[in-house]
């Protein structure tokens, strides 16, 4: 069975977050993973109740690029079969570690100040910020406060008011469930957090006050314009960077951005500890204001949710959803999310009408190649979804860059795409990937090509004797990783190099990967290849043109630098994207690093991939379901579609 990518990716990130925030070391990290297997079968029912800034400042409201919506009447219920149940189940506390994942309850449930126009990015559009539970936001002229105002009258599904102290009290509520780490969001260090003193004496005064109607001692913490966050008054909200980000509002699409009811986690335990989240909320969701309420959780099995009656945005106008689907109130009564591990069960499932939406893989992708007159399926061209084999740049012999640059001549990309991934891949080059079209393959060199006389040139250059034996290390349960490393050993042996593939468990495979720093420290037992994140593909956690520069080439990444591959050159260009550098700056200094990539070849690019599992994709009756919109972090966050943007065919 293929362990999804996104999941993978999680579970990555639950890495990042508990080495940089919890500090620990990351053998500590896998035993972690191992037990976050479920604990029971039972059922749960839910109840359903559940301002000054610089005077040079940028307003953002909404000024959108508009698409049809669906008229068709509302469903009764509908069935959605996913491969997975979510890491850490419904608990929301778990944002701060960009988990859980896949969750569930992103955007239907939760929502966030402002998201991505979707409707632009599935039309390669320009890319906007629209409101969400924010009617608008300004940027200071210096790039570095930026202000949200909310939408007055939003209440949670319990009837609890959404203002200004519940953003502050959830994001100082992160900060603390971090350990008081400067990098708390999403692992972008962007604030000062030397005057904030959130800790028990705050969190008592909390639940003294309460967060709706504050006492005048709390009100004074949360108006202190020293912490780097803050109110002005109960409908505006104010986060003040150390340095100009551009695209800091892309850090609050989800995960920390997605804003729940903290008055309620008060009024049941708490928050918990920085080593002991509050998991009353595992399956007993926190409230939020999206247009589902969670009614029943059965472990393991499935959640049911159905459509708030109360929601903010029932009496929303169809011009007034186009233009931002994701805030639509849905087009199902009733929706029920199916944990189904096998796959040829999600696809009988499908092919019966049991379920109208499934996550199919790849083992069972010919059956719904065959049969497209019933189905269609998730593609996309110009999603993040990256794909790229990464060399050890730390052992022997794959810290000799002409080795290297033979060893990306000598693949053949077609093979992988043809034989791996159904053709479905677009070829690029990375870092950088090409949504973000100002700063893509700058200097605009060609992908990597399989060229036999070259990549010979490149080996005798090498002049190695008596080459050694090489390590491709896979994940046991990526189907994709491997079958990409058998068309790899085969390739080499033209070079006559020999390849082992080594295939781990997942604890086993994930232990030596962490921080740059530490995986210096345990390079040898990286192997000389493995896919970059370990599954077939890797997505983003935020939009921001920096992610993919900081996590995969950089000295500093949290994560993502599988090559642990490091160059001066390169390391100017990632610190440019977070140093206050401008865009003129970052373009020139990344542009040298460009080069310096793709000479150095710390990585075989071999594609973007268009289905949204890489070797498979969501999977719908196309004589019932028009369409619906996804995570518009492109499946960081979730692997199945926001089901309230689910439109049907009419008379269906």
């Amino acid at each position: 069975m293929q362990l999804l990518r996104k999941e993978r990716q999680a579970v990555a990130r639950t890495t990042v977050a508990v080495v940089i925030i919890v500090v620990i070391v990351v053998a500590g990290i896998a035993a972690y993973f191992a037990t976050q297997s479920a604990t029971s079968s039972s059922s749960t029912t839910v109840s359903s109740s559940q301002t000054t800034t610089s005077s040079s400042s940028t307003t953002v409201s909404s000024s959108l690029t508009t698409t049809s919506s669906s008229s068709a009447p509302l469903a009764n219920t509908l069935s959605i079969d996913d491969i997975y149940w979510p890491i850490d189940d419904l608990n929301q506390l778990y944002a701060v570690y960009t988990l859980p994942y896949p969750d569930w309850l992103e955007y239907t449930v939760y929502q966030p100040l402002v998201t991505a126009n979707v409707s632009a990015e599935y039309g390669q559009g320009v890319f906007q910020y629209v409101p969400v539970l924010a009617k608008n936001f300004t940027v200071s002229g210096d790039g570095t406060v930026y202000t949200f105002n909310l939408r007055p009258g939003v209440h949670f599904s319990n009837g609890d008011l959404l203002n200004a102290y519940q953003v502050w009290a959830e994001m100082y509520g992160f900060y603390y469930l971090s350990g008081n780490s400067s990098a708390w969001c999403e692992g972008y260090d962007l604030f000062n957090m030397a005057n904030s003193d959130f800790g028990p004496a705050t969190l008592s005064l909390l639940n003294q006050s309460g967060v709706i109607h504050p006492s005048s001692q709390l009100l004074s913490i949360m108006q202190n314009s020293t912490w780097p966050i803050f109110a002005n008054g109960p409908n505006q909200i104010v986060f003040h960077l150390t340095i100009p980000f551009q695209w800091f509002p892309s850090i609050l699409l989800a995960t920390v951005g997605l804003i729940f009811d903290v008055q309620y986690v008060l009024d049941n335990g708490g928050f918990g500890t920085p080593t002991g989240f509050n998991s009353n909320f595992n399956q007993h969701p926190i409230p939020g204001t999206g247009p589902y309420v969670v009614t029943t959780v059965s472990e393991n099995a499935y959640v049911e949710f159905t459509q708030s009656n109360d929601y903010w945005g029932k009496n929303l106008s169809s011009s007034e959803i186009a233009a931002n689907p994701l805030i639509d109130p849905g087009h199902a009564k009733n929706v029920i999310v199916y944990n189904k591990p096998d796959d040829l069960s999600r696809y009988t499932d499908l092919a019966s009408g049991k379920a109208q939406i499934s996550s199919i893989e790849s083992t069972d992708w010919n059956l719904v190649l065959a049969n497209q007159n019933e189905f269609s399926y998730f593609t996309s061209s110009f999603a993040p979804v990256t794909g790229a084999i990464s060399f050890n740049t730390q052992i022997f012999p794959t810290n000799i860059t002409a080795v290297r640059e033979a060893i990306v001549h000598a693949i053949n990309y077609t093979d992988i795409s043809q034989k791996v991934f159904f053709g479905q891949t677009t070829p690029f080059m990375g870092p950088e990937y090409p949504a973000w079209k100002e700063f893509y393959d700058l200097g605009n060199y060609p992908p990597y090509q399989f060229n036999l006389t070259l990549a010979e040139q490149y080996l005798a250059e090498a002049n190695i004797k008596n080459f050694p034996t090489l390590t491709f290390t896979v994940e046991a349960d990526c189907l994709t990783c491997s079958e990409v490393a058998q068309i790899v050993q085969s390739d080499l042996t033209s070079l006559n190099i020999n390849v082992n593939i080594l295939v781990l468990g997942t604890t086993s495979y994930i232990v030596p990967y962490g921080s740059y720093g530490y995986e210096v420290q345990n390079a040898a037992q990286i192997g000389h290849m493995s896919i970059l994140g370990g599954i077939s593909a890797w997505v983003p956690s935020d939009l921001t043109p920096a992610e993919y520069w900081l996590q995969f080439v950089s000295n500093e990444s949290v994560f993502g630098n599988w090559a642990v591959y490091s160059n001066p050159t390169v390391q100017q260009c990632a610190n440019s994207f977070t140093d206050g550098s401008s865009t003129s700056t970052i373009l020139t200094l990344c542009t040298a690093a460009q080069k310096q990539i793709y000479n150095d070849a710390p990585y075989a690019w071999y594609g973007i991939e268009k289905l949204w599992y890489g070797g498979g994709s969501l999977v719908w009756q196309k004589s019932v379901i028009k369409g619906f919109y996804t995570d518009p972090v492109w499946g960081g966050y979730s692997d199945v579609p926001m089901f309230n943007t689910v439109t049907y065919v009419s008379g269906s």
